[in-house]
C-alpha cells in the first residue's frame, strides 16, 4: 500500500462537524501506519479543484451527517470519475432517510419497533396536542424520538410520560423537518459492523453499549467515561448471530458498499430490532466501529486499506 495516496474528506457544515474532524484524524493516523499516504481535506468550495488537480488514488468519506451521508458528495464524486470508499448515492440516500429503511426492512419480514414519521407541517397544520394524543393512543408509552434523518443522536429523546412529549418534539424538530416516533424496545442496544469481503459482506462482533443515564444520546456517544461497552456484546451465541444476520440483510437490501453500522435493540427474547442503519460510521476514539475491528482481530490501518483498494478495482 506503500505507493498508495489517499484524501480522508473530514469536517463539512453538518451539526456534526466536530465528530467528522475527529474521525478523520484517527482514520488518517490508521491509514498511515499501515503505509498509505494521506491528505486530510475538508468538504468546502475549495475541494473539487483539489481533486482535479491532485487527483488522489482514492477518497475516503469521514463525513458525518448532510451531504456525507445523504449521497451527495458520493453522487460529485462519481460524477468526476474519482475512487471513493462507502455506498453509492441513491442507497446513501435510502439509509440516510430512517423511515425509509425501516420500511425496506419492514418488508422484508426483519424486526423493528413500529413508528410514525410526520414533518413539521403536520403538527401546526392539525393542532399539535391533538397529533400528540394520537400518537400515544397508536404507540403507547415510552417512545423515542428523534429526526428523520442525521445521526450522532442528536435530537433523540426518550419519552416515558406524556407530558414529555412536547419538548421532545421542539427539540426532534430543532434538528430537522420532521420526526420519527418509534415505540420504545427495552433490551440490550448493540451496534453492528458490517465489511465487505471477497466472500461478501462479514459482521464483525457485535458492541454492547451501556450508557451511564440509560440514554444513548450525543453527550453520552462523545463524552470519555460516560458510556461503557462490550466488545463482544454480551448476549446469547445465538442473540449475536442474529444480530450479525440482520445487520448483513440491513447492508445488502438496502444497497450499501465497503461498511455500514447498524444499530440495533436486542429484546428479552433475544429477538434483535432494527433502528437505524449508518453509511459513514463514526471513527472517534469513542466510536463503535473501531471497537469492532479490534474485537474481530483487526487493524483499523488494514482494514480501510483493503476497502481503498476495493474502491480502486471497481474504478477499473
Amino acid at each position: 500500500m506503500s505507493d498508495r495516496w489517499v484524501a480522508v474528506l473530514a469536517g463539512g457544515l453538518s451539526h456534526e462537524r466536530e465528530v467528522s474532524l475527529r474521525s478523520g484524524r484517527r482514520l488518517s493516523a490508521a491509514l498511515r501506519s499501515v503505509g498509505v499516504t494521506v491528505a486530510e481535506w475538508d468538504a468546502d468550495a475549495r475541494l473539487l479543484s483539489r481533486i482535479e488537480q491532485e487527483r488522489p488514488d482514492a477518497v475516503v468519506v469521514a463525513l458525518h451527517g448532510g451531504e456525507g451521508e445523504n449521497g451527495a458528495v458520493q453522487a460529485v464524486l462519481d460524477m468526476i470519475g474519482v475512487p471513493y470508499v462507502g455506498t453509492g448515492p441513491h442507497a446513501c440516500r435510502r439509509a440516510w432517510d430512517k423511515p425509509t429503511a425501516k420500511a425496506e426492512l419492514a418488508r422484508a419480514g426483519l424486526a423493528t419497533p413500529d413508528w410514525v414519521a410526520l414533518p413539521h407541517a403536520t403538527f401546526r397544520e392539525l393542532g399539535a396536542q391533538a397529533v400528540l394524543d394520537s400518537l400515544v393512543a397508536k404507540l403507547g408509552l415510552p417512545l423515542m424520538l428523534k429526526p428523520d434523518q442525521g445521526g450522532s443522536a442528536l435530537g433523540a429523546h426518550v419519552v416515558r410520560d406524556a407530558a414529555e412529549l412536547p419538548s421532545a418534539m421542539v427539540g426532534a424538530l430543532s434538528y430537522g423537518d420532521a420526526v420519527l416516533v418509534e415505540q420504545f424496545v427495552e433490551g440490550t442496544e448493540v451496534a453492528i459492523t458490517v465489511i465487505d469481503g471477497p466472500d461478501g459482506p462479514e459482521a464483525l462482533p457485535a458492541v454492547q453499549i451501556e450508557p451511564a443515564d440509560g440514554v444513548y444520546d450525543y453527550t453520552a456517544r462523545y463524552t470519555a467515561g460516560l458510556t461503557s461497552y462490550r466488545a463482544p456484546a454480551e448476549v446469547s451465541p445465538e442473540a449475536a448471530a442474529a444480530a450479525g444476520e440482520l445487520a448483513i440483510a440491513a447492508h445488502r437490501l438496502l444497497g450499501l458498499r465497503d461498511v455500514s453500522r447498524t444499530d440495533a435493540i436486542i429484546d428479552r427474547d433475544g429477538t434483535p430490532h432494527f433502528l437505524e442503519v449508518n453509511v459513514s460510521p463514526g471513527l472517534t476514539e469513542t466510536s463503535l466501529l473501531p471497537m469492532a475491528v479490534e474485537a474481530a482481530g483487526r487493524s483499523l490501518g488494514e482494514v480501510f486499506a483493503t476497502l481503498v483498494e476495493r474502491a480502486i478495482a471497481r474504478s477499473q
